[in-house]
């Protein structure tokens, strides 16, 4: 048995959907416990692509209860559209459910988001518009919608009465947008209650009745380390809490009942929206790991910002989390290269800085140090174990691991499932195994 969470060790966009979908054949229970419609997962099984937003991606395993905990704000008629489309490509959605506490995303709660982003102008921190800031907002100042309050009529028509009036307000007087009517909005989320409602239950109750089971349950992240609320690249951020200890919060279980962390991380390293990014490439290489990663988010269709891997956000993201193992993704992307470079360390003012600075101000001035490694120039994509990769290759995973003090459990080398190299099973494997190469252990703690 084992209990274990699944983050992104970077800004997001690491290919936490591909591993967690890996991860899922191997799970009982998959749990999205933070995040909104927000977060994008795509996965490729057998030549087909499917997008995720907030769907836990252990739902293309037919006997995997698959819970939208507490944590995350949903919009329901994103998720209905979503339902729709997975049960059109016959996939079951009968083991989905979600939790009666989870707050719920209102029109009101996007257009406060787009215009307050418009408003800021210079100063805007790259929300995708979903209306997801807004929604957390509400349920900090407890005037929130929740799934429990959807499905009740009574208490929505109260709710939403008072609130959809207040938020008019705000829509008119501030940003001189028209008025939202409440008999509308009111009439349209009870027919979406009414599709969801099958689903909705106390989902906490469900986790622990999973862990009493002795169930291999996966915890599974949006977004990533340094998008977390508290310890990401303020204020450039998201508004929940990505990192591992938000799994508790946001699942309802305590922090006894996690038995492994896994980080996902790129090869490289991309970012989308705004805020620093030291080892960010412009120009012709930047472009190219774009084309060859593919990196345009699966929600917004944005094109990602791309540079060079940096182990200082990757030390941050191993203590923040508590991580356990790493899964590289996108080692392919790096194949036609003729060197390779690594970020190792900041110069800030002249001096060199090995830890991640709390201030985004001082953020912006760090200048990456780097280790030049050299390329392997040929194609990767049909390896299936360590032995089959170049020398080179297998030298830039021994390095990232040593850099980070952490075992590579996994190595992606494309979209699909079978485009994985499994070094260890990161939920049955022993834990703190090494990367091996022809059978000798690798202490540098590849």
């Amino acid at each position: 048995m084992a209990n274990v969470v699944v983050i992104g060790a970077q800004w997001g966009d690491e290919g936490k959907g591909k591993i967690t979908d890996l991860l899922s054949r191997s799970a009982d229970v998959v749990v999205r416990y933070q995040g909104g419609v927000n977060a994008g997962h795509t996965v490729v099984v057998q030549g087909q692509t499917f997008k995720l937003h907030l769907i836990p991606s252990g739902i293309l395993y037919p006997d995997t209860e698959c819970i939208i905990a507490s944590g995350t704000v949903i919009d329901p008629q994103v998720l209905i559209a979503e339902l729709d489309q997975i049960e059109a490509l016959g996939i079951s959605t009968k083991n989905l459910l979600i939790s009666e506490t989870a707050h719920v995303t209102m029109p009101y709660h996007r257009l406060i988001d787009q215009a307050s982003e418009e408003r800021r102008g210079s100063h805007k921190i790259g929300t995708t518009g979903r209306g997801i800031g807004p929604t957390y907002a509400d349920k900090s100042e407890r005037t929130g919608i929740r799934m429990l309050d959807l499905m009740d009529p009574d208490i929505l028509r109260k709710q939403l009465n008072w609130t959809i009036n207040y938020k008019n307000v705000i829509l008119e007087k501030l940003y001189d947008l028209p008025p939202l009517d409440p008999a509308t909005v009111i009439e349209q989320y009870l027919e979406y209650a009414e599709r969801l409602r099958p689903h909705v239950v106390d989902c906490s109750l469900k986790i622990y009745e999973a862990i009493q089971r002795r169930s291999n349950i996966l915890f599974e992240g949006a977004q990533g380390t340094l998008l977390d609320l508290d310890h990401g690249t303020y204020p450039y951020v998201t508004s929940s809490n990505p990192v591992a200890g938000g799994a508790c919060v946001g699942a309802g279980v305590g922090p006894t009942m996690i038995d492994r962390v896994i980080g996902v991380a790129k090869a490289y390293t991309t970012r989308v929206g705004e805020g620093p990014f030291p080892t960010e490439l412009d120009g012709e290489l930047g472009d190219l790991l774009c084309d060859r990663g593919a990196e345009f988010g699966t929600t917004t269709g944005r094109r990602r910002r791309c540079g060079w891997f940096d182990a200082v956000i990757g030390r941050y993201a191993v203590r923040i989390n508590g991580i356990d193992c790493l899964a590289i993704t996108k080692l392919d992307v790096l194949d036609t290269l003729d060197e390779i470079k690594v970020c190792v360390a900041y110069e800030i003012e002249g001096q060199h800085c090995h830890d991640f600075p709390s201030s985004a101000r001082l953020f912006a001035r760090c200048k990456p140090i780097y280790k030049t490694l050299p390329g392997w120039k040929q194609s990767t994509d049909h390896c299936r174990s360590l032995e089959d990769l170049p020398t080179e290759a297998l030298n830039y995973l021994k390095f990232l691991a040593e850099l980070m003090a952490v075992p590579i459990a996994l190595v992606s080398l494309g979209a699909s499932r079978d485009q994985t190299i499994i070094v260890e099973d990161p939920i049955h494997g022993p834990k703190r195994a090494l990367l091996h190469a022809n059978g000798t252990p690798v202490t540098s703690g590849v």
